[in-house]
């Protein structure tokens, strides 16, 4: 007998609404960046896609060249897919993504037409899927006309091979003039995924505002700072396989004299809640009205089911927020 879902899976997980959208997407939403590479355990992610479906997580998030190598995570993910999830599809969003370096040549990154719709093909074939639920750009591209890339985006969505458009690490200003260019050809802009924590408070400067403005929604990554908002680096030590021992995208040196100072004070503020330091900076993100979902990444079940257990915490009061500010620092680390 195969996988059978959880009967109660929807009945703890909070949803919200992505902007002016019919769309609803749970609170925390699962990525696939790291973890679901060739060099990962398929059984340990098979575990953790199950788990989190049973906890309610309806949204599995992906782009052409997660790995390592570049695909092999929605290639692995489409195993999964097939053998457990296939007859799930209709209570699944399943998003990927396309801008980043994905094959040699010059139509394997950035926002040309030729780059976006070649690799969605690429995508769905690799996942074994008829369409996406999101289908995003990943990132602005100052060399091609914003014209171009959103109408890839739109034929995406009218050929059917997605069924909503997003854009990943747009600005405010660049957000305004997707949303416009979709618009004229018949395509809502769903949401933006812009990075989002503690640490890196940029969406806040204008980004959040514009969003809430334009009835637009979104899912911020990296709200645990690449591992830097977890307990794992407070003693000022490097654990051996974390992910500044190993990760190119966190750097030893950031597990700075300064920054311990703030993570173990935020880490106290955690425990007085009785959080652990990644669940305050879950509650912290998702404290935003404009936040749809937090996106984590997630290496084990207990992992996974810790990070959940955010969304049983209460809301962070008006002084919890005022001992956070000093701490919430944006810059306080190198951002890649």
């Amino acid at each position: 007998m195969g996988y059978q879902a959880a009967e109660n899976r929807y009945e703890n997980m909070k949803y919200r609404r992505s902007g002016k959208s019919g769309l609803l997407l749970p609170e925390i939403s699962l990525g696939l960046w790291h973890n679901f590479g060739d060099k990962d355990s398929m059984a340990t992610q098979k575990a953790i896609l199950r788990r989190a479906f049973d906890l309610g997580v309806t949204h599995f998030d992906l782009a052409n060249n997660y790995g390592p190598p570049y695909g092999s995570a929605e290639k692995n993910f489409g195993i999964h897919f097939a053998r457990d999830f296939a007859k799930y599809r209709d209570e699944l969003i399943i998003s990927t993504k396309v801008g980043y370096d994905m094959w040699p040549g010059p139509y394997g990154e950035w926002g040309s037409r030729k780059y976006l719709l070649a690799s969605l093909d690429q995508s769905l074939s690799r996942m074994g899927l008829d369409y996406v639920d999101i289908f995003y750009s990943h990132r602005y591209d100052p060399n091609t006309p914003l014209e171009e890339t959103m109408g890839a985006l739109a034929t995406a969505v009218h050929s059917g091979k997605a069924l909503y458009a997003g854009v990943s690490n747009y600005d405010a200003q660049q957000t305004r003039a997707a949303k416009e260019i979709l618009a004229s050809k018949g395509v809502t802009l769903l949401i933006n995924q812009p990075r989002y924590s503690m640490f890196d408070r940029t969406a806040e400067s204008s980004l959040f505002d514009t969003l809430g403005i334009e009835g637009v929604g979104s899912i911020v990554f990296s709200p645990l700072a690449q591992g830097l908002l977890t307990d794992r680096y407070l003693s000022g030590s490097i654990p051996k396989n974390s992910r500044a021992s190993r990760n190119h995208f966190l750097k030893a040196q950031e597990i700075s004299e300064e920054y311990r100072v703030h993570a173990n004070a935020l880490n106290q503020i955690a425990a007085n809640r009785g959080q652990t330091l990644s669940q305050l900076a879950l509650s912290w993100v998702l404290r935003q009205p404009t936040v749809t979902s937090a996106l984590i990444g997630a290496s084990s079940v207990k992992q996974l089911e810790q990070n959940l257990a955010t969304l049983s915490s209460p809301k962070l009061s008006l002084e919890e927020l005022k001992l956070i500010e000093p701490h919430a620092i944006h810059g306080l680390v190198l951002r890649r």
